[in-house]
């Protein structure tokens, strides 16, 4: 079966606005009080630990600077818009924002640990007067699989904790070689539709970052020291992303493999590069089509959420592309990939908030030295640690480690972050 590249791009390639996790939350929330139709008195939400990692430090946007899972649900229940999707918190107004610290306080909202082999995994319930009802989301940040109003099913579809639903387009036959060859030939028009909004947005909350506060400041930092060098110019700009995201920025960024960071890393070196350097519109588009599908590519294995840090699947993806457009052969383009995987493929995720841009920024300047190495005739070779004998080997690999090497790392991760 022929992979249809287009259509993971469509599917991977979506606007959020704040991090995805605690927009996945306000998200269930939203589809809750509408199926409830009344105002909650109160709130329950269970949810797998990667949820709760992921929400418990970086703050909610358009939410006064507030933080955590209750601020989340009842922004959603009560100032969202499901229909916006990941965007569910975009018309919450400034004095929406103001109100939301009492909300907290007069809703009671009760969290608890979800029992689940699943790593994205949540139910949101809701109690009114007059009414209850509840919806569950699993796998993907949007994906409603059952809802319950008053005790009856009025939505269900069938899924399995341990596998992801089956409604994305296949990705099991993705390679690098496949993948370079659809981002130099597709036709320019469709790619364009596509990455367009990624340039737009992503460059936006990215100059937001470096000219204004935000978190530990991490690109800012950067540029500063930087003295102009285009290599931290690109680790800047993709750090100032995640700095101003993580703080609570209002602005939307097009995400990859439901994360905005890892949205952020993959395009933004790339499109500094470009500018810089000098490359075309076309040269540009099509190098990011690279970028996302590689790191799509390694993301499959690994899942949507896990101990992996995504920013290293990212900055490999980026790195790839900037081979492609200094002319680097496949080969080195796939060394590209494994000199990045070699070096940085160790990095925790302990949650979304502001030292994320700080891990953006590493895994971005390893995944450079990886393609200086690699354009330099210079690369690991199999038997050195994690490294097979072909790219796809060694993505497998990582993706085994990532995703069942790590899961006890998850645990202990959770743990110590909730200071169990």
């Amino acid at each position: 079966m022929k992979t249809d590249y287009l259509q993971i791009l469509k599917e991977e390639l979506l606007p959020a606005l704040g991090c995805t996790e605690p927009i996945a939350l306000a998200y269930g929330a939203a589809e809750c009080r509408r199926l409830l139709g009344e105002e909650p008195v109160r709130i329950a939400a269970r949810c797998s630990g990667n949820i709760i990692k992921n929400v418990k430090g970086v703050v909610v946007p358009n939410c006064g600077g507030m933080k955590g899972i209750d601020t989340a649900v009842v922004a959603g229940a009560l100032y969202g818009d499901s229909s916006k999707g990941l965007e569910v918190l975009s018309s919450v107004t400034s004095d929406k924002a103001a109100e939301l610290c009492k909300d907290v306080k007069r809703i009671k909202v009760e969290v608890s640990l979800l029992e689940t082999e699943a790593k994205l995994h949540f139910i949101i319930s809701m109690e009114g007067k007059e009414h209850s009802a509840s919806v569950e989301i699993i796998h993907q940040h949007l994906n409603v699989v059952k809802s319950v109003k008053d005790g009856d099913v009025v939505f269900f579809k069938a899924f399995e904790e341990k596998e992801m639903n089956t409604e994305l387009a296949d990705r099991s036959g993705m390679n690098i070689a496949d993948i370079i060859s659809f981002a130099e030939n597709a036709p320019l028009e469709e790619l364009e539709e596509i990455i367009a909004p990624q340039i737009r947005c992503n460059k936006a909350i990215s100059k937001e970052g470096l000219e204004n506060p935000y978190g530990a400041e991490v690109g800012r930092v950067l540029m500063k020291a930087g003295n102009g060098c285009l290599y931290d110019k690109m680790a800047a700009a993709a750090a100032a992303g995640s700095d101003a995201r993580m703080s609570g920025c209002s602005m939307p960024v097009i995400i990859n493999s439901g994360s905005g960071n890892q949205g952020m890393t993959v395009s933004l070196p790339v499109i500094v590069y470009a500018e810089e350097m000098g490359f075309s519109h076309e040269k540009l588009v099509r190098a990011l089509v690279l970028s996302n599908l590689s790191a799509i590519h390694q993301k499959t294995r690994i899942g949507r959420l896990s101990a992996y840090c995504g920013a290293v699947s990212a900055a490999a993806g980026a790195a790839a592309a900037i081979s492609w457009l200094d002319n680097g052969s496949i080969e080195q383009i796939d060394d590209t990939i494994v000199n990045t995987l070699a070096t940085v493929s160790g990095m925790i995720c302990d949650g979304a908030k502001p030292s994320c841009a700080g891990k953006i920024a590493a895994a971005v300047n390893a995944a450079l030295l990886a393609h200086d190495m690699a354009m330099s005739g210079h690369s690991y070779r199999s038997g050195d640690g994690i490294v097979k004998d072909d790219v796809e080997k060694t993505v497998s690999g990582v993706g085994q480690i990532a995703s069942d090497g790590m899961s006890e790392t998850d645990s202990v991760i959770l743990s110590v972050m909730l200071g169990c």
